[in-house]
């Protein structure tokens, strides 16, 4: 099993909505810029974290993206999900039923072993939120050096502009 980048990018594109204020949003392009990612590609993946109700979408020139729930309640899980899909890991081919010659599909040795192992492996992702990696690395993430990113714009619930901030990020 490889999982895409895309996942890992929208852990991180995530952990870094965390440090927003409250309705701020920032732009996909400047998170991408941050990412090192390309803006048409990362699009795709904003697009599915908001299509799986993890981002809250603000548009226009002057919109952006923020997380749409406590980064507490969102499962590094959810982020697999919303990017990689909901299908199983693993799908027996029949082949040693085939060369067994056995007609019974409910066998499956190999089947059983990898639904144990993607249970423990979905089980360890459940067990992690945004907030919780964003809790464990916070020394880390507090002694880096920081930078000014362009304006951050921070909406009321109805999208109309309250203020225009700059936020630091790290790099």
């Amino acid at each position: 099993m490889q999982m895409k980048t895309g996942v890992e990018q929208s852990v991180y594109a995530m952990l870094l909505l965390t440090f927003l204020p409250e309705r701020a949003v920032l732009s996909g392009e400047f998170i991408s810029q941050q990412l090192g990612a390309s803006p048409t590609y990362f699009q795709k993946l904003l697009r599915k974290l908001v299509q799986a109700d993890l981002l809250y979408s603000v548009p226009g020139v002057k919109g952006g993206f923020r997380l749409r729930r406590p980064a507490e309640e969102i499962q590094i899980f959810d982020v697999y999900q919303a990017i990689e899909g909901k299908q199983t890991l693993y799908a027996s081919s029949g082949v040693f039923e085939d060369l067994m010659g056995i007609q019974e599909q409910e066998i499956g040795l190999l089947s059983n072993l990898m639904t144990e192992a993607e249970d423990a492996w979905q089980s360890t992702l459940k067990r992690e939120s945004i907030g919780s990696i964003r809790q464990g690395h916070r020394c880390l993430l507090s002694t880096r050096t920081f930078r000014t990113a362009s304006h951050v714009n921070q909406r009321s619930d109805d999208g109309t502009l309250i203020k225009r901030k700059r936020l630091l990020l790290w790099y």
